[in-house]
């Protein structure tokens, strides 16, 4: 051929047109900070930036129940999320933001229907069609026991609550997600794949049983009740694992609901689910690394077509520091569009279809996950393996597990155990400008504004009716069989508080306290001789002896509202390990619980774990009790997400210890906090490395 006919070629053929692209998933940043106003303002800033969904953050007052002037509220207002007490701090919060238009997620559990009343009142007062609500909340109870300690309630009354709202949104709200099965705090908690499979089913079978046995589901509309269940997980930075987890969550959830429940219609048995990726693994040290292990764990759950995650929000780089700051949302939304809009990514069909390596990993999977959703069945379900302890102990070894190959250097983290040189770190260098604070102030006014709303809301412009009858209608359905979502919908109408509608179903179900799952969960480090735990329980014997005491006692509490416990679990276990005296009662506590349970037990240390941010107000609160109680020679020593600013505030108040999260050597903690109480007891140095 000649180079005209070439040529001539050339200009004849026409461009190959490109594959049509699927649609991409819905994109969010989970967000809310300080006051209902700035929250706003975040929201329309980030849909102005191409963000296709909101994902509200609530403060820990409103996950938990209780209004912002409540004595385990100090500290914890507008901290990792917003307040939300009224309907006044809802209007505010989506004011600008038309909410038939918009797809929202709330990361909502124990309080999940009194918000959802909330903004279905806000729709409604925007003249909404209330059938074309589109979102999702989470209310899923089950993981607030085992690892993020939000609940309120006990199992039973926790488990109505999810029926009554549940049913209550396929009647009401057709395109509302009632539930997302929360998978994502299992894996923070130190869940394996199959733990998390099996966790997750064993909940969704425990809440669909509970629907169908409340009589409120016609037969004919089981299906409809399966297809809006939803499921939120984790995908860690093991991302073929990842991503094999999410074909087996598919593949499990497709028999589930044809074999147990008879859904024949595949569309309705479809697996849909929302995912975040993995906090956990995101490190305080380098944390530019954070940046790449969020891209390759955002790919475990975009790269399968067949098992692609319908909308995905990630973490920023810098939340093992603290508060991220717009910027930093905006660079996670930005890796997130990159992908769909600049990759091929979306062009093609499922890319791992056949692989023998990708289905026999599945099979494994699969066949793991059901063996462990059968022993939990036998236990009598989900509900009653909470309440014996044996899922929140399962948890907390395979998370002392995880510790353990990282301090031996078995699993490696780059920057924190291994590959620990580094350049100075330009994003970083000045730390007290790269995350985002929230200033003491806002709470003071969140206050005032709880304290107008209650003073003014039976007044014009509001015109309230007096929330009393509401809340008493609420208490006797309580009390009854009513599904409850109608009386929660009056009191949101009649100007009630979080606290107080909260309040009212405390007085009727009473609340709960989760097992710890510290006193049953096995040694995972070796104290053989040689052996850091050794030496560690060497300098523990002798410290008690030269003390004349039969063991030291090392008390671990969480003041305030955080129930992210996981940390302080693993130092209580390895304390116990380590030849302590453990006294750990759980979360949610007041400085005032922490110092009488110390002075009661007689302990030799303090440790305290805070991860909300509230460390500033409740640390030197419990310092100061504990001089007024007289244990002047008992150490402090805290953990948690505390910018260093913070630490050296901490430790000029008398903390004697600060340790945060690039602290990986958990039995090097407990030996420096021995070492702590000889200090404070004037015994000298002992020479035994820990």
């Amino acid at each position: 051929m000649s180079e005209r006919q070439i040529a001539d070629g050339k200009r004849e053929s026409t461009p190959r047109s490109r594959p049509e692209k699927d649609r991409p998933w819905l994109m969010r940043t989970y967000a809310g900070h300080s006051t209902a106003e700035a929250s706003n303002e975040l929201y329309r800033r980030n849909l102005a930036k191409g963000q296709t969904g909101l994902s509200v953050a609530f403060d820990l007052p409103t996950q938990t129940g209780y209004d912002s002037d409540h004595v385990l509220a100090r500290g914890e207002v507008g901290r990792v999320g917003v307040p939300v007490a009224h309907l006044g701090d809802m209007r505010r919060l989506f004011q600008d933001i038309p909410l038939e238009q918009m797809n929202t997620s709330m990361t909502i559990n124990a309080t999940a229907m009194w918000l959802l009343a909330l903004y279905q009142v806000v729709a409604e007062e925007q003249g909404a069609d209330l059938t074309r609500l589109q979102g999702t909340t989470q209310n899923d109870i089950v993981k607030e026991y085992l690892s993020r300690g939000t609940h309120v309630f006990p199992p039973g009354p926790s488990l109505r609550l999810t029926t009554d709202l549940i049913t209550y949104t396929v009647t009401h709200l057709h395109k509302w997600n009632p539930i997302n099965i929360c998978s994502y705090h299992l894996q923070e908690a130190g869940a394996t794949p199959v733990q998390e499979i099996a966790y997750a089913m064993s909940t969704a079978i425990a809440v669909l049983d509970a629907v169908f046995a409340s009589g409120q589901i016609p037969e004919e509309r089981r299906g409809e009740v399966v297809a809006r269940m939803s499921f939120f997980v984790n995908a860690g930075v093991r991302f073929v694992e990842e991503m094999c987890k999410m074909r087996a969550f598919s593949h499990i959830w497709d028999r589930i609901t044809r074999e147990r429940y008879g859904i024949e219609d595949p569309k309705q048995r479809r697996f849909r689910y929302g995912v975040q990726v993995n906090s956990l693994g995101l490190t305080e040290a380098q944390p530019e690394n954070n940046v790449q292990r969020i891209v390759l764990e955002m790919l475990a759950v975009t790269l399968s077509k067949d098992a692609r995650a319908r909308a995905v929000q990630l973490p920023a780089w810098n939340e093992a520091l603290g508060l991220p700051r717009p910027w930093d949302q905006q660079w996670s939304l930005r890796i997130q569009q990159v992908l769909a809009h600049e990759s091929d990514l979306l062009e093609y069909d499922d890319i791992f279809e056949g692989s023998k390596v990708i289905e026999a990993k599945v099979g494994q999977l699969v066949e793991e996950s059901l063996a462990e959703i059968e022993r939990i069945q036998e236990m009598g379900g989900a509900m009653a393996a909470v309440e014996s302890g044996y899922l929140k102990a399962q948890l907390v070894a395979s998370h002392a597990e995880r510790r353990a190959r990282i301090e031996s250097g078995q699993e490696l983290i780059v920057g924190v155990n291994a590959f620990k040189t580094t350049e100075p770190n330009p994003l970083t260098a000045d730390l007290d400008t790269a995350i985002q604070t929230v200033d003491p102030a806002v709470e003071d006014r969140v206050l005032r504004g709880l304290k107008d709303w209650r003073d003014s809301r039976y007044q014009p412009p509001f015109n309230h009716p007096r929330p009393c009858k509401a809340l008493e209608r609420l208490k006797e359905a309580a009390k009854g069989t009513d599904n409850l979502m109608e009386a929660t919908l009056e009191c949101a109408r009649a100007g009630a508080t979080t606290g107080e509608w909260a309040g009212a179903l405390r007085e009727v179900f009473g609340e709960f306290r989760a097992p710890t799952g510290v006193s049953s969960a096995p040694v995972a480090v070796s104290a053989e001789e040689g052996t850091a735990l050794a030496a560690v329980r060497h300098k523990v014997e002798r410290t008690a002896r030269d003390l004349g005491v039969g063991k030291l006692r090392f008390l671990v509490g969480k003041p305030g509202l955080d129930g992210h416990s996981n940390g302080a679990e693993q130092i209580a276990v390895r304390a116990r390990d380590a030849g302590f005296e453990v006294v750990y009662q759980g979360i949610r506590l007041t400085p005032e619980e922490i110092v009488d349970a110390a002075v009661a037990e007689d302990v030799h240390a303090v440790g305290l774990s805070v991860l909300s941010g509230s460390h500033a107000r409740l640390v030197p609160d419990v310092l100061t009790r504990l001089r007024e109680a007289g244990a002047i020679e008992v150490p402090v020593v805290v953990g948690g997400i505390i910018p260093g600013g913070d630490a050296e505030v901490l430790r000029a108040a008398g903390v004697a210890a600060v340790f945060t999260p690039k602290d990986f050597d958990i039995t090097g903690i407990i030996g420096r906090i021995v070492d702590e109480i000889r200090t404070a007891n004037q015994l000298d140095p002992l020479e035994v490395p820990a």
